[in-house]
């Protein structure tokens, strides 16, 4: 801590480390306060207490600090409750109450830099102001180099060939059904846009296409490319998962395409070659300990033409802008996501940002000409618009196909908030009326000598005011009021209408007897693999009985209860396993999920297997420094994986967490059932009152057009 320091900054520095003792604010955020105060002894409480709370919402995923919001409501902004609001508030009512105030102190520290024309710029000072809200520097540079790329590569359309175009596309998606309201094809439309800029945003919930429609772009581009070996094509997610998912998707959508690609100078199974297997974003820019930086950047750019980019809202800021930089300028990016599933974990909204507006389209007449004229039917009237060059790039995908019945209302109905509506579709009767949940015990809740959920000792009664258990077409459940033990009864074996659980996936591992050759293990790890994929525990906290540490190990327990495992030290025949820390040497990345397996010759060491698209890979399990169980997690961490029947659990307890998007991305990673268990009855509503909000200056940037006031 800096010494001798004038009684105002002693005192609001003791203030911050106490809330840091108290647990609101971290103590890193505590540490970078008192830095400010090494750096310039003299500065103001404004800014003191500035450069601890932008810290501490870079931990809550804010972009920047803005003052106004700051100034309105800080306790709403921090997610702060009494008491700890109730000394925020106290402290800000000591200090200056108009954000002009603020601004002046912060214009004149020598901690602040200022992004304002005639500047001097913002090196060596570690916060930087740009009108109302204050930014961290790094996070400031990150939402400088995205203002900056999108708009370079919105500067300018290429040329089409929009008779051939028209030729393509017509034989790549069927023909449009006569229908007015269905006429206009947004997953054709999607590619005719993506043609002719060198940015693409393509956003849609899911079920949507967003996949169907990037193979479809991939064979147009090469269809279209006058030498379509020289075409350099990438594909890439966040996370391993989302990458392997993305790689099927694609090369499915190709098979899938047949007789359309007769003619084609490569033919499906020739795109699917050059296209080659998707890679996690760390993978492709290469990423190198103990650094942020990577390998590829604006000095040394990706080899590609092309890259298509899946589940694009988990790109935080750091990433989205080291990715664009490290693409050369003619280099095109299409972005496939789903604007309203929860943002990144770590700082930024960024396709949100980019899709601000998206539903309304705002085509321009020449935007809505060129649809016309490569898709071969204008956009509807409501679609156009005088959106900026961005919105001419952005297509919301507006059909779903998968999410048709019972899921897809609940979706709808979590995305609009409507809490009524998706109580009531948890909550009725449909064909399979009132039903007991758990057949084999008798009762959500029954415990075994682990005290956890299990399939001996003896059945509690229902929990006080619990509701009883009703099922949507087998389709949807909701164990409203009940304890943890639910969901640890649900991971044991499922429930009625979605039977299995992690049992299936066990049980395939104990029928192996003896060794295996190479052919015959790598088949059978797929299938115990594909087992484990379809049903997952996702939890909206990460510590505690309801969190994904808690129920972990409470699954754990009951796994072994059950004899399903023998857990005799971390590593077990069995064990989900995820990485949580990027290691290229190893070849794994933070996200990646595998199952710990004996390898062919059954007295060999264990090793982690793990899918990759259409192949396999494993690791030995001594060499994974980084890596966590996975029997639950957190919903964020499930982000671009799909499972049969997914089991979200909401805490008894209120926490920031729970926001409309959290339920709502836990919703769509079921594909034919999902099982709700909230310790109370009301966590739902107020999931779905809640949203998620992050303090950003990218959408204005966007808007402005001026990424470099300066």
């Amino acid at each position: 801590m800096a010494t001798n320091l004038p009684a105002p900054a002693a005192a609001l520095l003791n203030e911050i480390e106490a809330w840091a003792g108290a647990g609101v604010l971290r103590r890193l955020d505590a540490a970078f306060a008192a830095f400010a105060l090494e750096l310039d002894p003299s500065a103001a409480p404004e800014t003191v207490l500035a450069a601890a709370l932008v810290a501490h919402l870079e931990g809550l995923g804010h972009g920047c600090l803005d003052l106004d919001d700051l100034l309105a409501d800080g306790a709403a902004l921090l997610g702060w409750a009494a008491p700890a609001a109730v000394r925020l508030q106290a402290t800000l009512r000591a200090l200056p109450r108009s954000a002009d105030a603020w601004r002046a102190v912060l214009r004149s520290s020598p901690l602040v830099a200022l992004d304002e024309p005639g500047a001097a710029g913002a090196s060596g000072s570690p916060l930087v102001l740009r009108g109302s809200r204050l930014y961290l520097r790094r996070l400031w540079a990150c939402e400088r180099v995205i203002a900056e790329q999108v708009h370079a590569r919105n500067a300018g359309t290429e040329a089409v060939d929009t008779a051939a175009a028209r030729h393509w596309l017509d034989r790549l998606f069927a023909p449009a059904p006569p229908s007015a309201e269905a006429a206009f094809d947004w997953q054709k439309a999607a590619c005719a846009i993506a043609l002719r800029g060198r940015l693409t945003v393509v956003t849609g919930g899911p079920g949507t296409g967003k996949t169907h429609t990037a193979a479809r772009l991939l064979a147009l581009l090469f269809a279209l490319e006058a030498d379509p070996a020289r075409l350099r094509v990438a594909l890439a997610a966040p996370t391993g998962k989302a990458a392997g998912r993305l790689e099927q998707s694609i090369r499915h959508a190709l098979a899938e395409l047949g007789p359309a690609l007769e003619g084609h100078a490569l033919g499906a199974a020739g795109l699917a070659a050059r296209i080659g297997s998707a890679r996690t974003l760390h993978a492709l820019l290469g990423a190198r300990p103990d650094t942020r930086r990577f390998a590829f950047d604006a000095a040394n750019p990706l080899p590609l033409d092309l890259l298509l980019v899946d589940e694009a809202s988990m790109i935080h800021l750091e990433m989205m802008a080291a990715l664009l930089a490290a693409l050369a300028p003619g280099a095109r990016l299409v972005l496939l996501g789903d604007r309203d599933q929860l943002a990144s974990v770590e700082a930024g909204a960024v396709l949100g940002d980019l899709c601000r507006g998206a539903e309304q389209g705002r085509y321009s007449a020449a935007t809505g000409a060129y649809l016309a004229a490569t898709t071969g039917r204008p956009p509807p009237a409501a679609a156009l618009g005088d959106g900026p060059a961005l919105a001419q790039q952005t297509v919301m995908l507006r059909h779903s196909h998968r999410f048709g019945g019972p899921i897809g209302a609940l979706a709808r109905a979590a995305n609009a908030g409507d809490a009524a509506a998706a109580a009531a579709l948890l909550r009725a009767g449909g064909s399979g009326g009132p039903i007991d949940p758990f057949p084999s015990t008798g009762a959500a809740g029954s415990t075994g000598p682990t005290g956890s959920a299990g399939s001996n000792g003896p059945t509690p009664p229902p929990a006080p005011g619990a509701a009883p258990a009703r099922i949507v077409g087998a389709e949807l459940l909701w164990l409203e009021a009940a304890p943890p033990a639910a969901a640890v009864e649900l991971a044991l074996a499922g429930r009625a209408g979605a039977e299995g659980g992690y049992r299936s996936y066990l049980e395939l591992i104990a029928r192996r007897s003896g060794p295996m050759d190479a052919e015959a293990h790598a088949a059978w790890a797929r299938r115990v693999l594909e087992a484990f994929e379809r049903f997952r525990l996702l939890c909206a906290l990460r510590e505690g009985k309801w969190g994904a540490a808690g129920l972990n190990l409470a699954v754990e327990r009951a796994l072994a209860a059950a004899r399903l495992i023998a857990p005799r030290g971390p590593w077990y025949e069995g064990r989900p396993v995820m990485v949580t820390r990027n290691d290229a040497g190893l070849g794994v990345f933070n996200g990646d999920i595998g199952i710990v397996l004996r390898p062919p010759d059954p007295a060999a060491p264990l090793r982690l297997y793990l899918l990759e698209g259409a192949g396999l890979r494993s690791v030995g399990v001594s060499r994974l420094g980084h890596a966590s169980t996975a029997f639950a997690l957190t919903v964020h961490k499930a982000q671009g994986s799909e499972f049969e029947h997914t089991a979200l659990v909401l805490p008894a307890q209120a926490s920031r967490v729970l926001t409309r998007e959290l339920v709502y991305t836990g919703i769509t990673r079921a594909r034919r059932a999902f099982t709700l268990v909230s310790g109370r009855g009301a966590a739902l509503a107020e999931a779905l009152a809640s949203r998620t909000r992050r303090s950003s200056g990218l959408v204005q940037r966007l808007a402005q057009g001026d990424a470099d006031p300066g």
